[in-house]
């Protein structure tokens, strides 16, 4: 595959055969985002566990202390005074049947974050296939099936991401911008890992960070110690 000249200027910045500490790995990213855009930076972090297996899940959500960095859309489905508190929080599509047949007539797709009061998944479970493989099915796990729909409106435009394990035991999440510096990358990596530990389920046998990666959009993935995926002094 054909590299274009920015990446590989960055991969002469890079050693590919060191495990970095996370604060170094994410200096190097920062240092090396050499797009005309705000570039996001991910974490990649493969686990020691089977995604197969029931009691080896690992899912949650988590407040990034610096939020995203991108503007999020969010989506609530409630009735009565839970649809008024979803709007006055800052909730952008709010509604009930209403949106389930904007969704299913329209395919109405504009939103990042989908919540409902418990009350509603009667009705959003009919949505399971076309919100399900978008990642965009409320979950109580995930704090987006909430009796508090405000709350979790609030949460959602501060910075609330979900992270969850793929098919191959990885979990993808994004942490900031470039243009936050590492130190604040630092912080929304540390509580994002710091999530994925304690998460760790019983049945987990072995090492269970196998590895993590950090990049930025268009960048070039910095691999971290997964000895040391937060600081000694975390």
């Amino acid at each position: 595959m054909k590299h274009g000249k920015k990446y590989v200027d960055s991969l002469k910045n890079v050693d590919r055969e060191k495990l970095y500490d996370a604060n170094e790995a994410l200096a190097v990213a920062v240092a090396n985002a050499k797009a005309k855009f705000d570039e996001t930076v991910e974490v990649h972090v493969r686990l020691g566990v089977d995604s197969r297996h029931a009691d080896q899940q690992v899912r949650g959500a988590v407040v990034l202390p610096n939020g995203t960095g991108r503007k999020v859309r969010v989506a609530v489905f409630a009735k009565g005074d839970e649809a008024k508190a979803a709007e006055e929080a800052g909730a952008e599509i709010v509604g009930a049947e209403d949106l389930v047949a904007r969704i299913q007539g329209e395919g109405f797709m504009d939103f990042d974050v989908c919540i409902a009061a418990p009350n509603m998944m009667g009705l959003v479970g009919r949505l399971g296939k076309v919100l399900g493989p978008r990642g965009l099915m409320p979950s109580p796990k995930a704090g987006t099936v909430t009796p508090d729909v405000a709350k979790a409106v609030a949460e959602a435009k501060a910075g609330k991401i979900e992270y969850r394990l793929d098919k191959t035991n990885i979990i993808h999440c994004p942490i900031g911008k470039v243009s936050f510096g590492a130190e604040k990358l630092y912080e929304n990596y540390a509580t994002l890992l710091d999530a994925v530990i304690k998460a760790k389920p019983a049945a987990a046998k072995g090492q269970y960070i196998r590895s993590c990666v950090v990049t930025s959009t268009m960048g070039v993935g910095i691999r971290i110690n997964p000895n040391r995926v937060l600081s000694v002094n975390e």
